[in-house]
């Protein structure tokens, strides 16, 4: 008896735009693609920034005074900066310009500095973000499909990460 068969999800030649928690490919032209395993000895060896790309909704502008938000916190890879909403696949001028500040600040200006991009499991936040990476001149980019999801399987470390500042509104 054989297991359930499973659709290979294609790589396409544009962004996602929408559902994006869904099964992605298995590949990104120009990219590395890592496992949890591989990530985690990359982690142990330094030299590689780590680019957490999870989003996250804005504290709406709206709430009644007196009104506390709570953000939820995000536990990641250790080290990691959090660039919060820059894997949608339409992004405002002011998001790119966020995104391509913090690769600059974590590569230090270096397009040649390899940088790791992740998100969760099934998350195109994380593909679309390292194929923008790699549209901006980045050349070492790798990809971690399985996100902070196969991270925390393995009993990786993690910690709480805030994201960077000042986040675009």
């Amino acid at each position: 008896m054989t297991g359930p068969v499973h659709a290979q999800t294609e790589e396409p030649s544009e962004y996602r735009q929408d559902h994006y928690r869904a099964p992605v490919p298995e590949t990104l032209k120009g990219a590395t693609v890592v496992g949890p395993e591989e990530t985690h000895e990359l982690w142990q060896s330094g030299g590689i920034a780590f680019v957490d790309v999870l989003p996250r909704p804005p504290k709406p502008q709206n709430l009644p005074k007196g009104t506390i938000w709570r953000d939820k916190p995000r536990h990641s890879i250790p080290g990691s900066i959090w660039l919060p909403n820059v894997g949608y696949g339409a992004i405002a001028e002011v998001t790119d310009t966020y995104f391509r500040n913090g690769l600059e600040k974590v590569t230090e200006g270096d397009k040649s500095h390899p940088v790791l991009f992740f998100c969760l499991a099934d998350c195109w936040m994380s593909w679309n973000a390292a194929k923008r990476a790699l549209e901006y001149g980045y050349e070492n980019v790798y990809w971690m499909p399985e996100g902070t999801d196969s991270w925390t399987f393995f009993d990786y470390p993690t910690e709480e990460i805030t994201p960077e500042q000042p986040e675009p509104q």
